[in-house]
Parts: structure tokens; sequence; C-alpha cells
């Protein structure tokens, strides 16, 4: 027996011996035909990997971001996230600010100190942003409609004078200081942060329509464009998202007051979310407490559940357990004695008086819990179009009550006389069974809250806004399109606002899901454009040139939204949390969009966003492709 395990123990060293230089890389190692050895092992390829990194320093730091993008944006997630965290005073960068500085910063360091140019992919950030565009609209879908009845000339307004205004600032701007050609366009294009820009100004070198001064090429005033965008839209990027964050403390309001203001009014006095809607199935706090006591009164024994429920409806049974098992309440069981009961009621009730009426109060773990479900059932049998709430009382038994009542989307005062109509949602709460049984009464289903993802209806609506955003109409040399930001967002609030009417639709989406979504969505596009703009800011500083720029930049990029800003607010009476959102929408500006709804701790911002933005997208194309043809020459 000794001797067996003896050697077994030494076959086992023998193997570890024979597998070291394999895992640790080092050793001999035999190679057929004199080769040279096929794996170095595990380790050992770990360790060959780092090694380049360690060796060289700070420098093999660098080249390992360009070698790995996926590296760098993930660094500049982290340490961003942590610097737009800190706060100084209450003012603080915000995760969005803070990833681009990093990646700006670490983008410079590469090309300044060690020659590395970054350049990953813009298919990444364009997807990443679309993301961001799309779980937003989920968002703000229902209230966006309502704010266009609600403020729809004031956000018209608003994007025309953020536009103009930046317009003149760069376009005269750039001629005050003397600027060459291709100049004014390349900070139109980056103040107002829209890279589309610079592609209609190369339309009008290209096309003819346009002609450079003697001894300029077009290639010269190409990058001049080039230029001045990168210096703009840096410095533009992180002074808008600071502005727009600050915008309602700078004249005096409180941002997450204004907020729920804002809420309120854009919901029409609505208190839970649409059926369909992030956060919409949420168990919220309820009025009620269920308690178990065991069957000994006589007025209870020999009774069934529905009868029991008719006579006394403010304390329907839940839940019968009998020698141990649970009863299916869909059977209506007959009570007997020594049963247990769950009953629940009014916490404004004297429930326990119910002992003295059914029998003393039990504790028994399986009629205790008893677990509450939040569902959503759309009204689909004609009959019940009509009635009102106490003529369904029969329907819902067994502990069900009505939360909220929802007709096109919109909450109605909830009664016992507020009518039910074909085609109404009704919000219930109660027992699973309880709820399927009432769900089929009304001719529907019940709609739970889930954890599945949405794949599918991110996937098919994401394309379709794509599309739409994609689809180009030129006019006299200009293209004219509504954008894939544009056309991705709508597209999210479309989704949302149908569900709101039919909850059947693919709903609910999962607040947690939505948010990350949105977050991560936006802050991983800003990485990447930081990581492919940081070389081009390095190329166009030298001279006085670089100050013209960065303060036209500037101006252009910070003026516009400060006086539009005033303008929603005191000539129009907006809230300033929603003429905040029309503002950075006018200025194109996610990251800003992204700065208010921190800092307000609301998504209302998002509602007047979208029209702002695509009345903007369409201006300032046209304005670029005006400010090179009508360059001086």
């Amino acid at each position: 027996m000794g001797d067996a395990a003896f050697g077994g123990r030494a076959r086992l060293q023998n193997v570890l011996v024979a597998c070291m230089p394999l895992l640790l890389g080092s050793g001999p190692a035999v190679a057929q035909n004199g080769a040279a050895p096929a794996s170095n092992g595990v380790i050992g390829q770990v360790f060959d990997t780092v090694r380049p990194v360690t060796e060289a320093g700070v420098h093999g730091f660098f080249q390992m971001l360009g070698n790995q993008p996926i590296a760098f944006v993930l660094i500049a997630l982290a340490l961003g996230t942590l610097i737009g965290n800190f706060s100084f005073k209450t003012i603080s960068l915000g995760s969005t600010a803070g990833t681009l500085l990093v990646g700006v910063v670490l983008s410079m360091i590469g090309q300044a100190a060690y020659g590395i140019t970054y350049a990953i992919p813009g298919i990444l950030s364009s997807f990443m942003l679309l993301l961001f565009m799309y779980a937003l609209g989920l968002k703000v879908g229902p209230q966006f409609f309502s704010g266009l009845r609600k403020g729809g000339l004031a956000f018209v307004v608003i994007g025309l004078i953020v536009w103009s205004l930046n317009w003149v600032i760069c376009y005269f701007g750039a001629a005050l200081a003397g600027l060459a050609p291709g100049y004014a366009t390349g900070l139109i294009s980056g103040s107002y942060t829209i890279t589309a820009v610079l592609g209609v100004g190369q339309s009008a070198l290209a096309s003819g329509a346009y002609k450079p001064p003697a001894g300029m090429t077009v290639e010269e005033v190409g990058a001049n464009m080039a230029a001045a965008y990168a210096i703009s839209y840096v410095l533009s990027t992180v002074g808008i998202i600071l502005l727009i964050r600050y915008l309602p403390r700078i004249f005096g309001h409180d941002a997450k007051a204004d907020a729920k203001l804002a809420e309120v009014a854009f919901s029409g006095g609505a208190t839970d979310p649409v059926p369909g809607a992030p956060g919409a199935l949420a168990m919220g706090l309820s009025p009620y407490v269920m308690r178990a006591f065991t069957v000994a009164h006589d007025g209870f024994i020999g009774r069934t559940v529905s009868r029991l429920a008719s006579d006394y409806p403010e304390a329907p049974i839940l839940r019968v357990v009998r020698g141990g098992e649970v009863l299916d309440m869909a059977d209506d069981p007959t009570l007997k004695k020594a049963d247990i009961v769950t009953v629940r009621g009014n916490v404004h009730d004297a429930i326990l008086k119910d002992g003295d009426l059914i029998g003393p109060e039990s504790d028994d773990p399986l009629a205790r819990n008893v677990v509450l479900e939040v569902a959503d059932v759309h009204v689909s049998e004609h009959r019940h179009s009509g009635k009102n709430l106490a003529e369904l009382g029969r329907i819902m038994s067994g502990g069900v009550t009505v939360q909220a009542l929802f007709r096109g989307g919109t909450e109605l005062p909830l009664g016992p006389k507020s009518d039910v109509r074909f085609g109404d949602v009704l919000r219930l709460t109660g027992p699973d069974a309880a709820l399927r049984q009432t769900a089929k009464g009304l001719g529907g289903h019940v709609i739970l809250p889930t954890m599945k993802s949405e794949v599918l209806y991110l996937a098919l609506a994401m394309l379709v806004g794509y599309l739409v955003g994609i689809v180009t109409v030129t006019v006299s040399g200009i293209p004219f399109a509504l954008g894939t930001s544009a056309g991705v967002i709508m597209a999210g609030i479309c989704v949302s606002y149908f569900r709101s009417r039919n909850p059947e639709f693919g709903g609910p989406v999962h607040e947690g899901a939505r948010s990350f979504l949105q977050d991560f969505g936006l802050n991983a596009f800003v990485a990447v454009l930081s990581a492919n703009v940081g070389p081009k800011v390095i190329s166009a500083l030298g001279g006085d040139t670089i100050l013209w720029l960065a303060l036209i930049g500037i101006a252009g990029a910070l003026v516009p939204p400060l006086v539009a800003f005033w303008v929603g607010i005191k000539l129009f009476g907006l809230n300033s949390i929603i003429s905040d959102g029309a503002t950075t929408g006018a200025r194109n500006s996610t990251p800003g969009l992204n700065a208010i709804m921190e800092e307000s701790g609301s998504s209302v911002a998002a509602v007047p966003y979208p029209v702002s933005y695509a009345l903007t997208t369409v201006l300032a194309l046209v304005g670029g492709y005006f400010s090179m043809i009508l360059s001086w020459r």
C-alpha cells in the first residue's frame, strides 16, 4: 500500500518536472528537424507579451496603447470616470468630460513624446454613440410628443439663435483676425462639433464652387480646415459640457428642483411611468400589509374564498395553506378548520381585529411568503368597455388591486368610478396566479418585469433609424440629411411611444440595462474620439494662429448657448432644464445633454433635444457650405 502510494507520488512528480519548462517558457524544448520550439508555454507567452512594455518603460506603455486600442478606450473610461467624479466646491467635470480629457492627454503625449499616432476605427465610436441615442430615446419617448405641443416654437427659436450666432462669430471672427481661407469653416465645424461640416467644405473645394487664391492650393485650404476643427473641437467639447451642466446654476436656478417640476409638467400630472417605460413595473411603496391567520372561527369554516372576498373585499385572502401545502386559488377552495390563510389589508385599517374574526395569527413561513408582482394588462375585450373599476371588481379577485390606469399612453385619474375602455392598460398589483386570472378575464395577458434582453427590437429599431438618418437629398450641391444620431434617437422615441399604448410590443425595458447602454455608449464614443483628435491638436500648435483659433472657437461654442438659454427662460418662460435641453440640442452636444442629466438627476432635459438637434444639424451644414464659398480670396 505504502509502495503504491510512493510510486504514485513519484509519477506525479515526474509529470510536473516535465511540464514546468512548458508552463514557464524556460528549459530545453524538443523541436523537430531542428526547428524552433513550437510554443514557449502559457505563462511564457504571457511574459513575452508583457516584457516589451516593462523593458521599454513609459514608451512601451504608449506603444501598447497604440497596438491595443481597446486598452486605450478602457483606460480613458476608467481614469476619466475617476477624475470626472472628483468634485471641488460642488463643481465637477462629470464622467464624459473626464473621459475626453484623459483620452486627449494620452493621445497628445503619445504623439509629442514618442511619435505615436493613435487611430481607432471610427465605426466603434459611431456604434457606441448610436447605442446611447437609442437608449435615450427609450427613456424620453412618451414625453417627446407632449414636449412638441408644449414648447415646439421655443425650441425652434432657440435652435435658430444658437446656429446664427455661431456662424456670425466664427465667420466674421476669422475675417477680422485675418485668418487664411478654410479656417472659418473649420471653426464652425469644430465649435459646433459637427464633423460633417468639414465634408461640405471639402465638397465646395472639390466641385470648384470655391477656388483658392493665387499661391494657395486646395490641400492647404483643407489643412487649415482640419487644424481649426481640431483646436476648436477639443476646447468647445469640454467647454460646452461644463457650460450646459451649470447653466441653470449660473442664472440662479436649482437644477434638481426644476427637473422635478418639468417632469410633472411634461407628464400631465401623472405619477406612474407609462407602460413599457423603464421602471414601469417596479414595486414601489405599498399601502398594504399581509398577515397570516389560522382558521378557527365558525363564520369562516365551510365558506369558499370567493364568497369571503365578496363579504370582506377590504381584506381578500391571497393564499390558503393546508397540511403544509399551498392550495390552488383557481380552484376556489373551501376553508377548513386549522387552515392557514394569508390576508391582505390596508395599513390604515385595524387589521389586527381580523385575528378575533378568523382565528389566532400564524407565523407559518409558507403562508407569509407571498410574493406580490406588478403587471400591465391590456384590456382586449369590448364587453368591458364602459364599465368602471368597481364593476370590474369581481374579475380582479385574489388580492389584485389597480395601481394605475392608462389610455393612449396617458395616465388617468384613478377612482372607483373611473371607466375602463377597450385598449386601456391597467397596472395591477397582486400575486402572480391572481394576476394571470385577472388578465384572462380582461382578455389580455400579464406583462411582468423581466431581465431578458431585447436585442431583436434594439437591432431592428436602430437599423430603421440609421437608414432613415443616412437618406440624403442634395440641393445645389448641399447634402441634406436627418443624420444617423437623430434618426436612431427618433427610433428609440417611436418604440417607447408605441409601447406606452401597446405594452405587449417587446416591453418593458429594464432600467438597469437601458441606463448602462446610455452611459457606456456615450463615454466609449468620447474615448475613441479623443484618441483620434489628439494628434490633430498637436499638428495645429504653432504661432499666434492657435490663439485666434482657440478664442474664436470658444466664443463660437459658448456664447450662442448662453444667449439662447437666456431667451428660453426669460422670453418664453421655459423651465430652466427644458431650456437647457433645447440649448444643448441646438448645439448638437450629446455629451452636454448627458452633463445636464447628471446635474439634474433627471432625463427630462432630453425631451426638447431632438427638435432643436435635427433643425440645427441641417442649418449647420448649409452654413458650413456658404462659409467656404464666401471665403475671401
